[in-house]
């Protein structure tokens, strides 16, 4: 057995595989004593958020059908970043692929865990600051819409309910506070 916390894992299968998630079927003994099962969805990247802000306060969104939840969703540039790898870099990329441009000033401003009761799955927000532009690169697999609006618009979007995914939610909040309380 292995402890994990106050839980005993008897025995862990991989049930499920792919580039991008291991999902693990466990035998626990749980904080009680009682037997049971628990599903753990393993993520083999960290999730990315970039909230770029220029010079006139405004800020870009990306737009995208997002195939898990059927629906479209508008949300600040995100992606992917390999385990392991500067998520600075991976940042870095992903304005680039995404929006088109490049930043002088980085500066990481939040880390969550995104649904932390069945997955390991982490993000990291940064604001990106003295932007310019670069060409835009999306991959393959995104069909991108992308629109520039004041800071305070998208956050405006996310009151009203418009914005609803997770990692634009919390980092256009934060940076939203940040701002108000002159720490940025």
């Amino acid at each position: 057995m292995t402890k994990v916390g106050n839980w005993l894992r008897k025995t862990r299968d991989i049930v499920y595989r792919n580039n991008w998630i291991t999902v693990f079927h466990d035998e626990v003994v749980n904080p009680s004593g009682g037997d049971g099962i628990y599903g753990v969805v393993r993520f083999e990247n960290l999730a990315i958020g970039i909230i770029p802000i220029d010079h006139e306060g405004c800020t870009w969104l990306v737009g995208q059908h997002r195939y898990p939840q059927d629906k479209y969703s508008w949300e600040i540039p995100e992606g992917g970043g390999r385990i392991g790898v500067d998520p600075l870099d991976s940042a870095q990329r992903e304005l680039q692929e995404e929006v088109g441009l490049g930043a002088h000033r980085w500066e990481r401003v939040l880390e969550l865990d995104l649904s932390n009761s069945v997955t390991d799955e982490a993000a990291i927000v940064f604001l990106a600051r003295d932007l310019y532009p670069l060409e835009a690169t999306p991959e393959e697999t995104e069909d991108l819409s992308l629109v520039r609006v004041p800071f305070g618009e998208a956050v405006e979007r996310v009151m009203r309910g418009e914005i609803t995914d997770a990692i634009s939610v919390a980092g256009l909040l934060k940076v939203h506070a940040m701002l108000s309380r002159g720490q940025i």
